[in-house]
């Protein structure tokens, strides 16, 4: 190992290490990987039976943003990389690789994102999201700047664990098996609207969840809305969304 990589091991530990455990600790390791690798933004998504299930860290709002396109529009390089347990680096979205991602790529550059790289983190062998770096201008990772960022998906498994952990028990046999304690405590963190919403919808419509959750993202993509202020908007009632409808519903969007 270079003595650059050394010291970058050092930042990282040191970034979580100081900070409280569990999302503090995530969002300084965010944080140190801006600081780090030359990038713009950085954000951690848990990631579980294909979906993205919450932003576990991230080093700005804006980071979180763009985490959360992912989950709106179901797609985008964090699902690729968890699916395939091998990271996804795109220096340029606006060429042939980002257009895997029509709706997640459109999103991104609008918001003046152009690259991504998304590297899958791991727990006892069970991939359970990813490190997500964005950057303003095109271009990959140089140097050890790769190897880095490795190396902090490594460590993201760590305040994952302990946010996990908080249950008791023996976590790791827990994700193993794919219990739904387990992973509840991951889901719980983030995005609590909308499973609230989605409750709220399968009553409403007389829908599973998995329908009701497609109705909510649709009204999202079709309204241009994340789908927590969609899901905002149905647990304040100010939306209603219609039983046979999957346009625009009554109300605000």
């Amino acid at each position: 190992m270079t003595r650059a990589f050394d010291a970058m091991r050092s930042e990282l530990n040191a970034a979580m290490t100081g900070a409280e455990r569990g999302v503090p600790a995530a969002d300084e390791l965010c944080s140190t990987c801006v600081d780090l690798f030359g990038v713009d933004g950085a954000a951690l998504s848990v990631v579980h039976d294909g979906a993205t299930r919450g932003t576990f860290g991230s080093s700005s709002e804006a980071s979180r943003r763009l985490d959360e396109y992912q989950f709106t529009f179901g797609e985008g390089p964090c699902l690729d990389a968890v699916a395939a347990r091998q990271s996804v680096l795109v220096p340029d979205l606006d060429s042939a690789l980002g257009r895997r991602w029509p709706a997640f790529a459109g999103a991104a550059l609008a918001d003046g994102i152009r690259g991504v790289f998304a590297l899958p983190v791991v727990i006892t062998s069970v991939c359970v999201g990813a490190l997500d770096l964005f950057r303003v201008d095109p271009g990959p990772l140089q140097g050890n700047e790769l190897e880095g960022a490795l190396l902090a998906a490594e460590l993201a498994a760590a305040p994952l664990l302990d946010l996990v952990a908080e249950g008791g028990g023996n976590q790791d046999d827990a994700l193993q098996e794919g219990s739904e304690e387990a992973w509840g405590s991951l889901e719980e963190m983030d995005r609590i609207e909308v499973y609230q919403a989605t409750g709220m919808l399968i009553s409403q419509l007389d829908v599973d969840a998995a329908e009701a959750l497609a109705r909510l993202r649709a009204h999202a993509v079709a309204t241009g809305q994340t789908a927590s202020q969609v899901a905002w908007a149905i647990v304040e009632r100010r939306l209603v969304l219609e039983r046979d409808d999957h346009g625009p519903g009554r109300g605000q969007g």
